[in-house]
């Protein structure tokens, strides 16, 4: 299903039907302020599974992110951040990176893996927000992004629906996407590294 949500006023009636699907434990493709994401309910197992196979990735292995709605959500998944790493993240966001933080004990759970760290986004999106912010906790985020796609096929919604339609259960056409993905930050040590320089500049 291919739904049309405008990004500078999100339809809640639109929203609220996105979030129903969620929350049965389906698929939905949506816009972020970079690449379009795909996603799931965090808590929900079998759709996080899914996730993963359509991506080829082997969940104690992933390096999985979430879609928060603000800083506030962060905290029943991350250990307590220090000072410097939360202000950081607080300048930066939302926008267009990806904070890895160390996580705590609740994200194993999620993903049956022993990761110690989690990626934290808040894009500068008004459509993944609004839907995140309905839902009540996170989203899982990876992109549909594929080094060997053709960049139409990631950037046009109507394409990505094409493409997914079989896989997922909603892709959310909220205008044509960047092929250019998030700024990942790791901030598990004092020093902040950048692993990968993406659309966000990040201001230390």
């Amino acid at each position: 299903m291919l739904i049309k949500i405008y990004p500078e006023n999100p339809n809640p009636k639109d929203i609220h039907k996105v979030v129903e699907v969620l929350k049965k434990g389906g698929l939905v493709i949506y816009p972020t302020d970079t690449i379009y994401g795909l996603g799931c309910d965090i808590n929900n197992s079998k759709a996080v599974e899914k996730v993963a196979r359509i991506k080829g990735i082997n969940l104690k292995k992933a390096n999985l992110s979430f879609v928060c709605y603000d800083l506030s959500q962060i905290a029943d998944y991350t250990r307590p951040l220090n000072n410097h790493t939360f202000k950081l993240m607080k300048r930066h966001l939302p926008g267009p990176f990806t904070f890895v933080v160390e996580a705590n004990s609740n994200v194993p759970k999620l993903f049956k893996n022993n990761k110690k760290t989690v990626g934290i986004r808040v894009p500068d999106n008004n459509i993944i927000r609004e839907l995140v912010n309905e839902l009540g906790h996170p989203i899982l985020s990876t992109s549909v992004h594929d080094d060997d796609d053709i960049i139409e096929y990631t950037t046009d919604p109507e394409l990505i629906h094409e493409k997914y339609a079989d896989l997922v259960d909603i892709v959310i056409d909220g205008g044509y996407g960047d092929n250019v993905p998030s700024t990942l930050v790791d901030c598990t040590n004092d020093e902040y590294e950048i692993i990968r320089q993406g659309k966000g500049e990040l201001e230390l």
